[in-house]
């Protein structure tokens, strides 16, 4: 069994098979702390699972707006840290699998968009720099996205 554990705390993501460390890969959580209110750019806590995995055969940097491809592609520290939360290269979309936490009315992940996806600010990867959605280096989540299949569980905490 494949899951994903994410720990705000020390900025780390843990790939993980039939519970055994496999990868881990520095990210970026949200830089407004944890919470799952919609329109908080909070990085929800709890049991989520991957719900759709958007971009494969994708270039690496590809920019997504829409969970579609623009066409465009950026390279990692390319441009100047902004509120514009880019996404790039691949998306696991996330949804809440708990009821009135993480799931449901105004506290939903899916409804949230809330992703791990890769970032152009890669030298920010370590720190809580993001809009919400876990952010990793475009290698990184391109090798993820490889690994794992819709209906992995991820744990944020």
């Amino acid at each position: 069994m494949k899951s994903i554990v994410v720990d705000v705390a020390s900025q780390c993501l843990d790939y993980l098979e039939h519970g055994v460390g496999v990868r881990s890969y520095a990210v970026s959580t949200s830089r407004y702390g944890l919470g799952e209110k919609r329109d908080s750019f909070k990085t929800p806590r709890g049991r989520h699972v991957i719900r759709a995995k958007i971009g494969i055969g994708m270039p690496a940097g590809s920019v997504f707006s829409g969970r579609r491809p623009t066409g465009e592609t950026v390279m990692p520290n390319s441009l100047a840290e902004t509120d514009s939360d880019l996404i790039l290269s691949r998306i696991l979309w996330l949804s809440g699998l708990e009821s009135g936490k993480n799931r449901g009315r105004d506290v939903d992940t899916m409804a949230r968009y809330i992703y791990i996806h890769g970032t152009p600010f890669e030298n920010l990867l370590g720190t809580a720099a993001s809009c919400g959605c876990v952010r990793m280096a475009s290698t990184d989540v391109i090798e993820l996205f490889d690994l794992v299949p819709v209906g992995t569980k991820v744990v944020i905490s």
